[in-house]
């Protein structure tokens, strides 16, 4: 097909009276990049897919720098003449594939003729162009998010450098094919990486020397009405989350999908890339709203990073587990709120509700197997299978482990450590089975790093919550789910009020508790603070977090010295123990 002085390859599948899609690739790809995605639309679509310019079995430019956006979309234009379609076509693009088809939905080149537009993993030169303005001048965060972007992105000004670029895509060939392999999980084979990857890595330097010199220049908003899904895969190592969601404000209706898979996923989760694009271009041509897509339309409106996501939070009747239930509510979450007392739970959802969010109550003992098998299944059931749990539910236990019965220990465990296994375990598995990953956030504390004689119970199972937390993690990061430990320390609850103390008198277990609890409250470390940490752990996927100082602190010092840390608990226990002088008569 012909496109100006280019002719360009097209690959044609499925019966002509049927819904079109047209799939675009990147760099350094060839339209056989599609082919497993291809194979599974074609049954109910009619599926074109062709070589960009210099790309494959497409013709080269006689100037090697005819690669700009607008003459790309000019190509895709001419693909669209060519197939004769009836009715506009559903565009897929991925990578620069992503970028043209940006630009073909935003401008008036093509108005009328794109149906809907799925974005894999390439923004619109006008978003990422704002994006960096803004991220840059938000503050410190946003500032560290441009220059972790830059460093994703370290290659490009070597791509656009004479000499540097075609060293770097001489390389390509030499390395493509295992970094597919061994960083995208998806296997080479015929046809992709193409045969043509040697021409094709330096063909398209175009694309990056055309197009990235003058992004401040970029005309437009980068708004559109086209429907579009962003699939985002949440591995992806040349675009950050912050960026590959950019256009959150830019299309009147944007779905949000994410996927735990690397650059490639096309390659490696064909099946649910198919799925996907044939589910929304169903909805976009009349058919009904899936829940899936509900949720994915709800995590494509701004500011709302958990938007359309379900997240499940233990004892969230109080303290930690309360303010972190409001904070995934705010930031756009459903949220099961789940508590022991269900009164606690219901006046944390009414908090909600009355904000605007959205909260409900489950009333759970976490170390209860049947009782928690039964939740499980009623969020799975209800809601769909979650997107975060937080396993927070806990309590307190002091005194010397020589005065801890055995119904003292089996009962801070079964909460403590047997309530987190079930939550992760349970949870976990519907997230593996659903395929799009998930996170699990464990509550440990600063005890699980510091040993103390007062605390020996509550110290140990912390520690163990902390040690499973790293197992799980190793375990489920195939599956795309991440877990995390969050070890708060000093943070003003109601636990030191409501800790068991054993082995000494009701009254002197009454002191202790008010002189902890004044303690706790002089300190005034909010859990709002903690709430917050939890959802930046979700969001970057931090395996072990301090939250406070404190923490920070014993966790450095117990790494790089376990014979000090040993040292200050004993110094510690000596002091709380030496015997008092007799008040004054």
């Amino acid at each position: 097909m012909r496109s100006g002085e280019v002719e360009l390859a097209v690959r044609e599948r499925g019966e002509g009276n049927r819904p079109t899609v047209v799939l675009v690739h990147g760099y350094p790809d060839t339209s056989a990049m599609w082919d497993e995605v291809a194979e599974r639309l074609e049954a109910r679509f009619r599926v074109i897919a062709y070589d960009v310019r210099g790309a494959g079995a497409s013709t080269t430019p006689d100037d090697p720098l005819d690669y700009g956006v607008d003459v790309l979309v000019d190509d895709l234009a001419a693909v669209l003449d060519g197939l004769g379609a009836d009715g506009p076509v559903h565009l897929v693009g991925h990578d620069w594939g992503s970028v043209q088809g940006w630009e073909a939905v935003t401008g008036d080149r093509l108005r009328g003729r794109i149906a809907s537009f799925t974005s894999i993993s390439g923004p619109a030169r006008q978003h990422l162009a704002r994006w960096t303005r803004e991220a840059a001048r938000s503050g410190p965060r946003g500032l560290a998010e441009v220059l972790g972007q830059a460093r994703r992105s370290a290659y490009m000004p070597v791509l656009m450098a004479p000499r540097a670029g075609e060293l770097l895509a001489r390389t390509l060939p030499l390395t493509f094919g295992r970094g597919l392999r061994w960083r995208e999980g998806a296997d080479p084979r015929p046809g992709h990486p193409a045969a043509t990857l040697p021409r094709d890595a330096r063909n398209g330097l175009g694309l990056y020397r055309a197009n990235l010199r003058n992004l401040g220049g970029v005309e437009g908003d980068g708004d559109t009405d086209v429907p579009v899904q962003l699939i985002v895969p949440t591995r992806d190592r040349y675009g950050g989350r912050s960026l590959l969601l950019s256009a959150r404000g830019h299309a009147s209706r944007l779905y949000v999908r994410r996927v735990p898979a690397g650059h490639w996923v096309a390659r490696s989760h064909p099946d649910l890339v198919a799925r996907w694009i044939a589910e929304f271009a169903d909805h976009v041509a009349g058919g009904e709203e899936t829940p899936d897509l509900a949720r994915a339309r709800a995590a494509g409106r701004p500011g709302r990073d958990f938007g359309g996501q379900v997240a499940v939070v233990t004892g969230a009747g109080s303290g930690i587990g309360r303010a972190t239930a409001h904070a995934f509510a705010a930031a756009g979450a459903r949220v099961v709120a789940a508590d022991i007392d269900e009164g606690a739970a219901k006046h944390t959802a009414d908090e909600i509700g009355a904000r605007g969010g959205e909260a409900h109550v489950y009333r759970v003992d976490v170390a209860d197997p049947d009782g928690m098998e039964r939740f499980a299944a009623y969020v799975r059931d209800t809601f769909g299978t979650p997107d975060v749990v937080v396993n927070n539910a806990g309590i307190g236990l002091a005194g010397s482990l020589l005065s801890t019965s055995e119904d003292d220990w089996a009962r801070i465990r079964s909460v403590n450590l047997d309530g987190v296994y079930r939550g992760c375990r349970l949870f976990g598995r519907q997230m593996a089975e659903r395929g799009e990953g998930g996170h699990l956030v464990n509550i440990a504390s600063l005890s699980a790093f510091m040993p103390t004689a007062e605390l020996p119970a509550y110290s140990a199972v912390k520690a163990a919550v902390l040690q499973l937390s790293e197992c799980l993690r190793v375990d489920l990061a195939p599956l795309g789910i991440g877990v995390s430990a969050i070890c708060p320390g000093v943070v003003n609850t109601a636990i030191p009020r409501n800790t068991e103390y054993v082995g000494m008198s009701r009254a002197a277990a009454d002191e202790l508790r008010e002189t902890g609890s004044r303690a706790f409250e002089r300190r005034g470390y909010p859990p709002e603070r903690v709430a917050q940490a939890i959802l930046r752990a979700v969001l970057h996927d931090r395996p072990v977090v301090p939250v406070t100082p404190e923490t920070r602190v014993v966790r450095t010092l117990s790494r790089l010295s376990p014979a000090a840390t040993r040292t200050l608990a004993r110094l510690g226990h000596r002091a709380r123990t030496r015997p008092r002088p007799a008040p004054p008569r």
